[in-house]
C-alpha cells in the first residue's frame, strides 16, 4: 500500500489530507472534509479581524462614558473626608494663637490680653536680650502645662514702647500677670521650672 500527502497552509494552519492508492471514495471524502474546514477557518478569521477592528471605538466610547460619569457623579467618600481633615487643622491652630501669641499693635493688645476672658502673662523682652531668650521658652513650656487655662502674650519693647511705658517696664525680662483687664502680679528677671510652675498657679488660682 502506498501513502501519499497533499499539504495547503493557510494563516499558519496547515491541513494535510492521506490518501490510499485504491480507495478513490476515501480520497474525495477526506479532500471534502479538508475544504470544510478551510472554509470555517476562513470565516471564523474573518469575523475575527472584524470585531478586533472595531474593538478601538467600542473601548473608546467605553472611556468616554466612564470618564463622563466620573464627572457626573464624584465618590461621596471624598466629601466626607474633607470636613474630618480640615476640622482637627483649625482648632489646633485657634488653641495655638489663644495660648501663645506675639502682640501685633495696642488695638491687638487691648482686644486679646486686657478683653481676654483668660488669665494672661504678658512677657516684655527684646531681640538684644540674652536673659529674654532663656526666660521665653521655660515661660512657655509652663503655660502649655496648663493646657489651655492661662494665655501667653509676647510684646517686643523696642516695636510697642508704648506698651512697655504704659505698664511701667524699665528692665527685661519683665512678666506682668493679667486677669479681667487688671494687672495682678508680676516679676523681672529670669526663674526656674518651678518657679514658674508655681507663679502661673497661683495666677490662675490653684
Amino acid at each position: 500500500m502506498s501513502v501519499s500527502f497533499n499539504s495547503e497552509c493557510i494563516c499558519c494552519f496547515c491541513w494535510v489530507c492521506v490518501c490510499r492508492k485504491n480507495s478513490s471514495g476515501f480520497v474525495k471524502l477526506k479532500a471534502e472534509s479538508s475544504m470544510a474546514h478551510r472554509l470555517l477557518v476562513r470565516r471564523v478569521w474573518t469575523l475575527s479581524v472584524q470585531d478586533i477592528r472595531r474593538l478601538p471605538s467600542s473601548a473608546a466610547a467605553i472611556s468616554t462614558s466612564s470618564f463622563s460619569a466620573s464627572l457626573q457623579s464624584p465618590p461621596s467618600r471624598v466629601s466626607l473626608l474633607s470636613p474630618s481633615r480640615t476640622l482637627p487643622r483649625t482648632l489646633h491652630q485657634i488653641s495655638r494663637r489663644d495660648v501663645s501669641f506675639n502682640v501685633q499693635d495696642t488695638e491687638d493688645f487691648t482686644e486679646r490680653v486686657v478683653n481676654s476672658q483668660l488669665p494672661v502673662l504678658v512677657d516684655f523682652h527684646a531681640q538684644w536680650c540674652g536673659p529674654c531668650k532663656i526666660l521665653g521658652p521655660r515661660l512657655e513650656k509652663a503655660v502649655a502645662k496648663q493646657k489651655g487655662r492661662v494665655a501667653m502674650a509676647k510684646v517686643d519693647i523696642d516695636e510697642h514702647t508704648d506698651l512697655a511705658i504704659e505698664y511701667g517696664v524699665s528692665a527685661v525680662p519683665t512678666v506682668i500677670a493679667m486677669r479681667g483687664g487688671d494687672v495682678v502680679d508680676h516679676f523681672v528677671g529670669i526663674k526656674d521650672d518651678d518657679e514658674l510652675d508655681s507663679f502661673v498657679s497661683k495666677v490662675i488660682g490653684q
